[in-house]
């Protein structure tokens, strides 16, 4: 759809009118499943770009408020759902507006202590009450679910890339992913815990954000960011902080070889502003999983 400032300045002014005369202007990088405009000095405006993210605005609406309490960072606050209108068909919302700059490594101060700062999130998340939290699914995209359900796109994206990565060595940490189901109690994850998702001030983590593909499920699929973002000292202190078996971590790798080669391979879905880190993002997986495998013999 053609989502913009107009389309969203309409929105609110006919849903929200004490908010039609403030300034709304996109935001950089302003999102892949929502477009995301800011609302004046203190709000924003969350837009679904497609039918397929449009049921996770009512789950943040319910859940958000109530994660928020219990951990260790701002997450974002819903202040209002907007509704289909203006030839707009999904729902919305408006979020208070968090300050901060998506992560990047020129931004962070000192990269030990982000990594170990993302861990304790995560570990706070992990340890939230899961009561009636939504299992995993076509909300998120089976984010904490079974890995077996990207087996399929998996393997073609493998096939796709012969003669651009190692096949063998792909296939080797896929099936080790395959082979170390989880068989924990359900844990809540973010689902989509990427550098995006991260925002910094003055050199530190100061917020996460885009909780779409929250769920109560296997951690698993948060700690793809160990290889997505981290790199040496930070990646171990990362790990370190977590008290995760090895099958977490093998499925983890599983996970992030997933989402590369989909990316590296232009498989529907993939975000293409991904695609130049995926080749490094491969490699390292694949040799960390040899590096794991010659350990256990």
């Amino acid at each position: 759809m053609n989502i913009d400032a107009a389309l969203a300045r309409r929105l609110v002014a006919g849903q929200f009118p004490e908010w039609a005369d403030l300034p709304i202007a996109p935001v950089t990088p302003g999102g892949w499943d929502n477009l995301t405009l800011r609302l004046g000095p203190g709000l924003l405006v969350r837009l679904p770009s497609a039918a397929r993210y449009a049921a996770q605005v009512e789950k943040e609406q319910f859940w958000l408020p109530r994660l928020a309490p219990l951990l260790p960072l701002p997450i974002p606050a819903p202040v209002a759902m907007g509704e289909p209108a203006e030839d707009y068909p999904w729902p919305w919302s408006v979020y208070e507006w968090l300050e901060g700059e998506p992560a990047e490594t020129s931004r962070i101060a000192d990269p030990v202590r982000f990594a170990d700062n993302l861990a304790g999130f995560l570990e706070a998340l992990h340890a939230i009450d899961t009561w009636e939290g939504p299992p995993p699914g076509a909300h998120n995209f089976d984010r904490g679910g079974s890995l077996a359900v990207y087996d399929g796109e998996t393997r073609r994206a493998i096939a796709a890339l012969g003669g651009r990565i190692d096949v063998a060595a792909a296939t080797a940490v896929w099936e080790a992913a395959l082979a170390a189901p989880w068989s924990g109690p359900p844990v809540w994850v973010h689902g989509d815990f990427a550098a995006d998702n991260l925002l910094v001030r003055d050199g530190d983590l100061s917020a996460v954000i885009d909780f779409g593909c929250c769920a109560v499920g296997d951690p698993a699929c948060d700690l793809a960011i160990a290889w997505t973002f981290l790199e040496g000292e930070a990646r171990e202190a990362f790990r370190a902080r977590l008290p995760l078996d090895p099958g977490v971590w093998a499925r983890a790798r599983g996970w992030t070889l997933w989402k590369a080669l989909i990316v590296m391979a232009q498989l529907p879905g993939a975000n293409p502003h991904d695609a130049d880190a995926s080749h490094r993002i491969i490699d390292d997986v694949v040799a960390e999983h040899a590096r794991v495998s010659r350990q256990a013999t």
